[in-house]
């Protein structure tokens, strides 16, 4: 019997976690919950979780808080859930390292897909062209182990969270070449984008200042303005 996912649920609105809690357990999911950025922090601490979801505004510790303190040391999925029409909040969290973010209120049927997303991109990698994922990615001084999900650049080893592996797996997948946000989107994040989405140029950004630019200095992940992204070829 597959030993069941372990997701903890931060949010200070007690009635919503219960409800929350409850559509996950059916779902197949386990459930604990905090309702206080210390709370979260405490049970991370302590007990071993498969994804957090966490909502940015929460007393005594925000979101963001929990968030900066757990990636000192963790990569550990990460999902927040930012006030419908803060922008601005989902860009601090893709910016701090979340894998993903949903604006509340929240429907229980998407936060469950979005979980379930994330969660297999840290199983799974997606395929390339003719449908057999290689294991050993190399472009020049990057090289990207997809059975370790591990990146080493420049002699030194990278720590991605997974959806910014996911996102530089498609893209050396296709080194050289255009890949539309669409196609990253779908294969990287594991859904389609939708209207003022910024998580891909997030993770795109967060790739950029994590590797650093190629050996000779120039960009390593360039900009298609309106269409994607192209992984430079030296």
């Amino acid at each position: 019997m597959a030993e069941m996912i372990r997701i903890l649920l931060a949010d200070d609105d007690v009635d919503l976690c219960e409800m929350l809690a409850e559509y996950l357990a059916i779902e197949g999911f386990s459930v604990a919950c905090a309702h206080d950025g210390e709370a979260a922090l405490r049970e991370l601490g302590t007990q071993v979780f498969d994804l957090v979801v966490l909502d940015v505004m929460m007393p005594r510790k925000s979101g963001f808080d929990v968030l900066r303190e757990l990636r000192m040391d963790s990569l550990m999925p990460v999902l927040m859930l930012t006030a419908r029409g803060e922008d601005v909040d989902s860009i601090v969290g893709l910016e701090l390292g979340a894998d993903d973010y949903l604006a509340k209120p929240c429907n229980p049927r998407v936060l469950t897909a979005r979980i379930r997303a994330v969660l297999r991109r840290v199983t799974q990698q997606p395929d390339d062209d003719s449908g057999t994922p290689p294991q050993v990615l190399v472009q020049d001084d990057l090289t990207l182990h997809t059975g370790a999900r591990s990146v080493v650049c420049r002699g030194r080893a990278v720590a991605l969270t997974s959806t910014e592996f996911s996102v530089l797996q498609v893209l050396l997948q296709q080194a050289g070449h255009i890949v539309s946000k669409q196609r990253l989107s779908e294969q990287a994040l594991g859904r389609q984008m939708t209207r003022f989405d910024r998580s891909l140029d997030m993770h795109v950004s967060n790739l950029r200042y994590k590797l650093g630019t190629c050996a000779d200095g120039g960009e390593r992940i360039k900009t298609i303005r309106g269409v994607g992204y192209q992984y430079v070829i030296e």
